[in-house]
């Protein structure tokens, strides 16, 4: 469960590191909490430097410290249960970009994701992620 105000770890190449989320984008009886496959936004907090030959180039994806992006979350602290009655849960909250057509921002994933992307629609992500747990 995310809530409002969490720093989010970006498990993708799109060139933010942490983000921080300010409102997430579900159902109002959510009362302000946020779970695995659940569209968030956001605000980069931390971004990798842009290199000059990078920021002259037209489809470099310039991703920057301050930027409101939205985002979902792929990893949650907080455990959540599965139908069968397993709790999963992971060590840190992690979240992956999008752009306003809700794809995804970035080409890869380095990183573990929750294979309960699968049932919110997130299937692109799962299929690029290097495992789904």
């Amino acid at each position: 469960m995310i809530q409002l105000k969490s720093i989010l770890n970006v498990i993708d190449n799109s060139g933010a590191l942490t983000v921080e989320c300010v409102n997430i984008l579900k159902n109002k009886v959510s009362n302000g909490w946020g779970s695995v496959g659940d569209e968030i936004v956001c605000v980069v907090q931390r971004a990798r430097p842009i290199s000059a030959t990078v920021q002259n180039s037209v489809t470099a994806t310039k991703v920057r410290r301050g930027d409101v992006r939205r985002a979902v979350i792929v990893r949650t602290k907080k455990p959540v249960r599965r139908p069968d009655g397993r709790f999963i849960r992971f060590d840190d909250n992690a979240a992956v970009l999008l752009n306003n057509k809700r794809e995804m921002l970035g080409t890869r994933i380095g990183g573990v994701v929750s294979a309960d992307l699968r049932m919110k629609g997130w299937g692109k992500i799962l299929s690029l992620a290097p495992k789904a747990v």
